[in-house]
């Protein structure tokens, strides 16, 4: 069974606390072009096919012989799998909740707020909390939320053949079962709603949010742990590879933030009217304690990274942040193009729409040229523990003067400890002592109207120092 090492439910602990500070445990759970261009392509075309086929619904798959037992007693998968992602007590049952959670009565103000009715009917809100088809078989039902079909593919080409004798993980792929085991691939499918995109009613915008609707916070493999359904054994590893959580994480940063900057760049999504779509923005740049008294001093700290003028909104550039940590280790001929790009990004957006769309378009290339270095990262040992104290270094630690690139660093963190005790790097003994070091960590982003930026990063460099005694 695929592990982190710290297992689903050891993790569960500080990242629920995280998640209820965003107020989306249920939803965030539940709510790719330079140096392999052909590979790309390639993913385009997988999800051209998975997107274009005809959805048959969680009812195909429920079988007794098939996904549908109670038991995880099947000789190849586990068989069990629709249990697991129907059990509402768990993080993994959040994707199955999705729907259910449009009927209650948090989704039913923001509705009402937004004009739009029951959200249960409403397309701004189905894209995501539900499988959005475009050929619908007979058993689909759009109050099965966010599933099987959603992430694996429409099934109407590969659904028979799929488990047929002497099929082949390459031939299903072929006939559209997405490729979740490649890092790219899961990513551009989990993004979709955990980010945003342009397709019907699947991007939040400020607006959505202002309704009411939870931040949206992502990080790919630690995600893809709490909602994992199936077993990574000799078979899985056999059929697909072994999972390399720490490429995973390196791979989802990179992707996140290209997809963020390709939404920025579109005229219907970065603006709204006359204003920016606020919703690219760091939140508590504006949502502060404001205090008018004469000896008020103002909450702001200097942030190296974004040369952009006092007063200013800055981008969301949390996954700019990870990011800059991994290019110094794992591809560090880059790094200094990377950093220049993203200082050039958010110096552009004191210059105008144009220039900031141009020098997102340079970043973005440049991130996904990161993502494909990564997907062919091995990520050493020494390599995982460069890239977790880079995170703490005096070059990245300054850069933590928000909440949501603080969330990320911890997320991290967490994520890469315990990649290395998947891989057998590090004892999952030793690991789980550093728990409460961790935790700690956790703590300093658990409320983000106490977060303060000093005390997280005091925080993350004691974990990390921690951490550093496992090397």
């Amino acid at each position: 069974m695929h592990n982190s090492g710290l297992s689903a439910v050891s993790r569960v602990g500080g990242v629920r606390a995280v998640f209820a500070a965003f107020g989306c445990l249920a939803l965030a759970i539940g709510a790719f072009f330079i140096a392999n261009f052909a590979g790309a392509e390639r993913l385009e075309a997988q999800a051209s096919r998975a997107a274009s086929g005809t959805h048959m619904g969680v009812g195909s798959c429920a079988g007794s012989t098939c996904h549908g037992r109670n038991e995880a007693d099947g000789e190849v998968v586990r068989q069990d799998e629709l249990w697991r992602w129907q059990e509402e007590s768990t993080p993994g049952g959040a994707h199955a909740r999705a729907f259910r959670v449009l009927g209650e009565p948090r989704s039913l103000a923001i509705g009402k707020k937004l004009g739009i009715g029951d959200p249960r009917s409403a397309a701004m809100c189905l894209g995501c909390h539900s499988t959005p088809a475009a050929a619908k078989g007979p058993r689909y039902q759009a109050s099965d939320g966010v599933s099987c079909e959603a992430c694996h593919g429409a099934a109407s080409g590969w659904l028979a053949s799929h488990y047929a004798t002497g099929t082949s993980h390459a031939r299903n792929v072929s006939q559209g079962l997405v490729p979740l085991e490649n890092a790219q691939a899961r990513a551009g499918v989990c993004l979709d709603c955990h980010l945003g995109n342009d397709a019907p009613g699947q991007f939040v915008n400020h607006r959505i949010m202002a309704a009411g609707h939870p931040r949206i916070a992502f990080e790919l493999d630690l995600f893809s742990t709490l909602t994992q359904h199936h077993d990574e054994d000799a078979d899985y590893r056999q059929r697909k590879g072994k999972t390399n959580s720490m490429r995973m994480w390196a791979v989802g940063q990179a992707i996140a933030l290209e997809r963020s900057l390709s939404l920025f760049g579109k005229p219907g999504l970065g603006t709204e009217g006359v204003f920016p779509e606020f919703y690219f923005f760091d939140c508590h740049s504006c949502h502060r304690r404001i205090y008018d008294e004469e000896d008020a001093r103002p909450a702001k700290i200097s942030n190296p990274g974004r040369p952009i003028p006092t007063g200013m909104p800055p981008y969301n550039d949390e996954n700019m942040i990870m990011l800059s940590a991994a290019v110094r280790i794992a591809a560090p001929e880059l790094a200094q193009q990377y950093e220049g790009q993203t200082r050039a990004f958010h110096a552009a957006m004191a210059q105008g729409r144009g220039p900031a769309v141009e020098a997102a378009n340079r970043l973005r290339q440049t991130a996904m040229a990161l993502a494909d270095r990564f997907s062919r990262s091995d990520f050493t040992r020494a390599q995982t523990f460069s890239i977790m104290e880079s995170i703490a270094s005096e070059a990245i630690s300054p850069r933590f003067t928000d909440y949501e690139g603080s969330v990320q660093a911890v997320m991290a963190v967490d994520t890469l400890l315990s990649g290395l005790v998947t891989q057998g790097q590090v004892s999952g003994g030793a690991a789980t002592s550093l728990r409460a070091q961790i935790n700690q960590a956790y703590a300093a982003v658990a409320e983000p109207n106490s977060y303060k930026p000093l005390e997280f990063r005091r925080a993350l460099g004691g974990a990390v120092r921690t951490i550093r005694a496992l090397q």
